[in-house]
């Protein structure tokens, strides 16, 4: 008999996305003529930037000559990706890394989960509440469910988790923070890179969307506080930033004086594990789609990617601000493309998302299905067309509550 690995049963009977979407397919069907407005998943909508889709047919185009044609490349990212990304990213920045510190990947939702395969089960992993559930449900697939201390979000703390009151081994945080749409000052980052070198801990920094801070006393990247590499792993994505949803390309920086250690204490660097991993269990993204990334990081490219995110942001702003006169209490949507709102009269998450979608024809996503404290919660995505947005803006104002 196959014996399957237990700790998957200790997931939660579905993925949120997944359950969102059985629950509007059923309606659906039941309703085939109603005009669904789907805010929930942040699945972007305008089309890739001229100059990314013009490097991928280049790409594709080299793919199609003996001379140019390429195999199998290097798992962790082609020199040329990497190079740019730390000159534009990092160095533009006042950040010092190489090369071999970052890793091309086909997304942050992998990277952000595969990156506990080289860590020990015994670690304590800290998450926030509300929380991305990839950080979760990777852990307890690896078989660390008793190893997770939640860290609460709340208005209180502004959705900013505080300092853990035990010491903790493996730290997940995003920011601009998804679900809730806070962000984190440069202060705020220096407690946690202080208490991380305080307890030989380590940070996993989630900065999916740094692209749409605009705010310019906020930091980018982890790596802007003193001492940050020897603590801190940051995860980048092109998805959000310059619409590579279906695409797939994304990086993770692993710098060399991070360390961890063995069973007997001795000092191990983590850069070769991840390298070791990636070498083993992944052939790298394809060599068109590295092209295309590259592109972003053109003249043409930034401004395009620019057009982009300030659009996006403008549908931040239009759902806030309606949101707000509606009498709602709203939080994000500004250095963030996320809303989090508070549910009328904190009506329970899902039957806000069942009412919304019924009534209004609108989705969303749930704030329970981030965790236990984003119950009464409820987050509305940014990234639907300008019509969509606007649409939804006035069936929210018809909504019976």
């Amino acid at each position: 008999m196959v014996l399957i690995n237990e700790h998957y049963l200790k997931l939660k009977a579905g993925y949120l996305f997944p359950e969102i979407g059985r629950r509007v397919r059923e309606f659906q069907q039941k309703n085939p003529k109603a005009k669904i407005i789907r805010l929930g998943i942040g699945d972007v909508t305008l089309p890739l930037p001229k100059a990314v889709v013009e490097a991928f047919h280049q790409g594709v185009d080299e793919m199609g000559a003996p001379e140019t044609f390429r195999g199998y490349g290097p798992e962790q990212g082609y020199p040329f990706l990497a190079q740019t990304i730390l000159e534009h990213d990092y160095r533009a920045r006042g950040i010092s890394l190489e090369c071999d510190e970052i890793f091309i990947s086909d997304g942050s939702k992998c990277d952000t989960g595969n990156i506990q395969e080289i860590f020990g089960l015994k670690n304590k992993i800290a998450v926030s509440d509300p929380v991305y559930p990839v950080y979760v449900d990777t852990n307890i697939m690896a078989g660390r469910s008793e190893q997770l201390v939640y860290m609460p979000c709340t208005e209180e703390n502004h959705f900013v988790p505080d300092l853990p009151h035990q010491k903790v081994d493996l730290i997940y945080l995003c920011f601009p923070n998804n679900p809730t749409g806070a962000v984190a000052s440069r202060a705020m980052l220096q407690k946690w890179v202080d208490y991380a070198l305080a307890n030989e801990s380590i940070l996993l920094f989630d900065a999916a969307y740094e692209a749409f801070i605009t705010d310019p006393a906020l930091p980018h990247s982890i790596y802007e506080i003193p001492k940050a590499k020897k603590v801190a792993i940051e995860f980048r994505s092109f998805s959000k930033t310059a619409g590579f949803t279906g695409t797939r390309c994304a990086f993770t920086i692993v710098p060399k004086e991070l360390m961890g250690k063995d069973t007997q204490g001795n000092p191990v660097a983590i850069n070769p594990l991840w390298l070791r991993r990636q070498t083993t269990k992944f052939n790298g993204v394809s060599y068109p789609v590295q092209k295309a990334a590259s592109a972003c990081y053109s003249e043409a490219g930034q401004k395009q990617i620019r057009e982009l995110i300030q659009y996006y942001m403008e549908n931040a702003r239009m759902l806030r601000h309606s949101l707000e006169n509606l009498g709602y209490k709203v939080f994000g949507g500004v250095n963030a493309p996320y809303i989090w709102l508070q549910t009328p009269g904190k009506k329970d998450s899902w039957e806000f998302f069942d009412q919304l979608l019924t009534q209004a024809h609108v989705v969303g996503t749930p704030g329970s299905g981030f965790g236990s404290a984003g119950q009464g919660y409820f987050r509305l995505s940014a990234f639907g067309s300008r019509a969509n947005v606007e649409e939804a803006i006035t069936r929210f104002s018809l909504l019976s509550l």
